[in-house]
């Protein structure tokens, strides 16, 4: 087995703002079990201080551009996987990214710190077979890798970087260059140029040994003009090393049969909870007891046009007019659509209610308590939500997209495929009309309460991908 190093921005439960938050809280374990040594390099935020963890470094020097910087190295003390790189000046904020004015407009250099420093842990703490790089914030370190090709201590170390959303990509101009350490003789389209800015995620998808994103579709859909954020002919140069591997659902967090966070726990053997979760829900949301018998909607989103945010405002309206439906919606994102929610819950105040914000409880709660989960995404890299909703009885209604399209079919769920606001409209019309027939609704809430997607179908997959790196002769 190998030993694994993954560079990440974010990794729950210690800092999170998304998805990719989720997938390095349990892919790790999933690998482990299978018996690799895993360890994972954040950077320690000011939200990762709450946890217990101790100094193990106390002083790694990095050079970028002749400036020696000089993090320290934490461990978690819970988790001994998980280090931090201890670095104030540059993470210790309110925010991971950026915060009400925008993002900060050093995060060139906080990311590139990170890239780089995971070499110096590597040689002094952690000695990886394989870096494994998430997202454009680790994109940097494949590049790094190979201004360190004369260096044998990292002699065979093989480089992975998965994306899990392309729409993300790290671009900054190009005076950014002397000060990450690179050399403008990089800036070239077969470099990290791209439309004149340096693109940090481009960096990774060049020199990475191999490639994978967070479903099979989304691979495929990547490698188009429709979803490839200007990288798709990049990307088909590079398809020989492109993988899909799905993430998998951490079942310890999302199971119904022992979730903390709801009122009342239930199963496939025993739906009688599910009823009363809904009840608590209407009841949290301010919404009439009348409703437990007629079809609750539920939401959990950043409010986006990614995530379907516009065909949601085309088509409200109509739909709550005309439709004995109701809603419960959490989420958070551009304004415009948060206004747009809040202005669906004052217009009608006995079919929907909207909380703006993200609370990890209440959405737990909601995915118990709702009987539709609607994601109407334009593009969906793999989507977790859909997962936790099979689980917990709750039927999708989704737009046929990178991961939705992959995890949801017509025993499960209802799909629709073009993006206009008329086509999830039909969706949901047919998912209504299931409702209304108690028989068929149970036989789907029990066909996706029996889908399994845990980590150990994924964690087997980035294994044999691993070895495949290791040892190309193998195969």
């Amino acid at each position: 087995m190998s030993r694994i190093l993954m560079v990440a921005s974010e990794a729950a439960p210690f800092a999170k703002t998304g998805g990719l938050s989720d997938v390095l809280g349990a892919l790790p374990r999933a690998l482990t079990a299978l018996g690799h040594q895993v360890a994972v390099l954040i950077p320690r935020y000011a939200q990762t201080r709450p946890f217990a963890m101790r100094r193990i470094w106390g002083d790694l020097p990095v050079t970028l551009d002749g400036v020696t910087y000089r993090p320290s190295l934490f461990q978690s003390e819970e988790s001994e996987g998980f280090l931090f790189l201890d670095y104030p000046e540059f993470y210790d904020r309110d925010g991971l990214y950026g915060n009400a004015a925008g993002d900060f407009p050093d995060n060139a250099l906080r990311f590139a710190l990170l890239s780089r420093a995971a070499f110096e842990v590597a040689r002094y703490v952690f000695a990886p077979e394989v870096l494994h790089c998430h997202d454009w914030q680790a994109g940097l370190a494949p590049l790094y890798l190979k201004g360190l090709a004369y260096d044998p201590t990292f002699y065979g170390l093989k480089t992975v970087l998965t994306i899990h959303n392309l729409g993300y990509q790290g671009l900054f101009p190009p005076s950014v260059l002397p000060a990450i350490g690179l050399d403008a003789s990089l800036f070239t389209p077969e470099g990290i140029e791209f439309w004149g800015q340096v693109n940090y995620l481009k960096a990774g998808i060049v020199y990475s040994d191999a490639l994978t994103t967070v479903s099979r579709k989304y691979a495929q859909e990547i490698q188009t003009p429709e979803y490839g954020f200007g990288l798709d002919g990049l990307l088909r140069a590079r398809a020989s090393v492109l993988f899909g591997i799905l993430n998998g659902a951490d079942y310890e967090r999302w199971n119904p049969e022992t979730d903390p966070l709801i009122p009342v726990n239930y199963s496939a053997k025993d739906l009688s909870g599910k009823q009363a979760c809904k009840l608590a829900l209407l009841r949290e949301f301010g919404l009439p007891e009348a409703a437990e018998d007629k079809p609750l909607i539920g939401i959990v989103s950043r409010f986006t046009s990614q995530k379907g945010a516009d065909l949601i405002a085309e088509a409200a309206g109509d739909f709550f007019a005309s439709e004995d439906a109701y809603l419960v919606a959490l989420g958070n994102g551009d304004p415009n659509y948060e206004e747009l929610f809040r202005d669906l819950a004052a217009s009608f105040p006995d079919r929907v209610a909207v909380h703006i914000g993200y609370d990890e409880a209440l959405a737990h709660r909601i995915e118990a308590g709702a009987d539709i989960f609607l994601m109407p995404s334009r593009y969906e890299p793999c989507g977790l939500n859909q997962i936790y909703s099979l689980r917990y009885g709750t039927v999708p209604v989704v737009r046929a997209t990178g991961g939705l399209d992959d995890t949801i079919d017509s025993e499960t769920g209802f799909k629709f495929q073009e993006y206009t606001s008329a086509a999830m409209l039909v969706a949901l019309e047919a998912a209504l009309a299931a409702f209304g027939d108690r028989k068929r609704w149970k036989k789907m809430m029990l066909a996706g309460m029996s889908r399994d997607f845990s980590w150990g179908a994924a964690a087997a997959q980035y294994s044999a991908l691993y070895e495949s790196l290791l040892n190309p002769k193998a195969g």
